[in-house]
């Protein structure tokens, strides 16, 4: 790639496709999580996880069909893992969490995947924390008490405490895929795939231990698990890596920030989730503490889900 690309003021910096790609990636993800929210409305979250993860990794698998990428999985057992993690334990955590609580706070507590990436590549990775990073975990760890506000009602807790285990299964995910070589855009697009077929599978094989209601097939509940799948899924991830192709890998961490401001708008103007003053000053500090980690360092990995 042309170096000029990343630099200030080349004609590289003013194509406007890798910003229009941005903005409609974080509309689709951002949007995403009212959409999550209207579909539990319909299905348990456990049935509606494994449909949107099993269409989208269909999707993707005709995807890689279509484009010729060779369809034999590389390293099967870290992308397992990767899978696990990645799939169904962010997918699965978050479909609860948006199930029992809000929508809009679900978003901003499950993007905290670089605090956790911080504090496990602190012994797995052997990245310590330096310098402004130690405040802007500082901030981050306000920002969540004040989001949580356990002085006030413990009913959304439960909620809280899923979407921050679907961010730190999130975080383990990228440990992971650090140990995974990609060599181009073809593998990366072979490994979101596979690892996504993959995460499907304990998904699928929990659901008849988890008590839910039937899924009521409405227009409404396709609709939503359309949108997931089709755009959620496939379109994002083509999206995003043609992002990652085009900006450079800071810009592209930092863009992903916009995806929970625009879940927490959407919430509060569809689903009228308002949030409380001490909610609305905890996002502040936390968008503001994982903002100061990226620009620390601390970078997300290239292959990932955002809802």
């Amino acid at each position: 790639m042309n170096d000029s690309a990343n630099v200030p003021g080349s004609r590289r910096t003013a194509d406007p496709g890798p910003l229009a790609a941005y903005a409609a990636l974080a509309l689709i993800w951002g949007y995403n999580w009212v959409v999550m929210k209207v579909a539990m409305r319909y299905a348990g979250p456990i049935d509606f996880a494994y449909l949107r993860v099993g269409f989208g990794a269909l999707l993707l698998f005709v995807l890689l069909l279509a484009l010729g990428v060779p369809l034999k999985p590389r390293h099967v057992a870290r992308t397992a893992l990767l899978g696990f993690f990645q799939t169904a334990g962010f997918v699965g955590l978050i479909s609860w969490s948006v199930a029992y609580g809000e929508a809009g706070k679900s978003a901003v507590l499950a993007y905290t995947m670089p605090f956790w990436v911080i504090l496990l590549g602190w012994p797995f990775l052997g990245e310590r924390v330096r310098g402004r990073q130690w405040f802007a975990v500082a901030l981050a760890l306000a920002g969540l008490m004040l989001v949580l506000e356990l002085w006030e009602r413990a009913v959304d807790l439960a909620s809280s405490l899923l979407a921050l285990g679907a961010g730190a299964s999130w975080a383990v995910s990228v440990i992971i895929v650090k140990r995974i070589p990609v060599r181009d855009r073809e593998d990366l697009l072979s490994l979101t795939t596979w690892q996504m077929i993959y995460g499907f599978v304990p998904l699928v094989a929990i659901a008849p231990f988890v008590a839910e209601r039937p899924i009521e097939w409405s227009g409404a509940f396709i609709g939503a698990l359309a949108y997931n799948a089709v755009g959620g899924m496939a379109i994002a991830t083509v999206l995003w890596l043609y992002i990652l192709q085009r900006l450079p890998a800071l810009l592209s961490g930092l863009s992903s920030l916009i995806v929970p401001i625009v879940g927490v708008i959407a919430a509060w103007l569809q689903l009228g989730e308002r949030p409380s003053l001490a909610e609305g000053a905890g996002i502040v500090l936390i968008l503001t503490g994982l903002a100061l980690l990226l620009l620390g360092g601390a970078k997300p990995s290239a292959s990932w889900s955002g809802t």
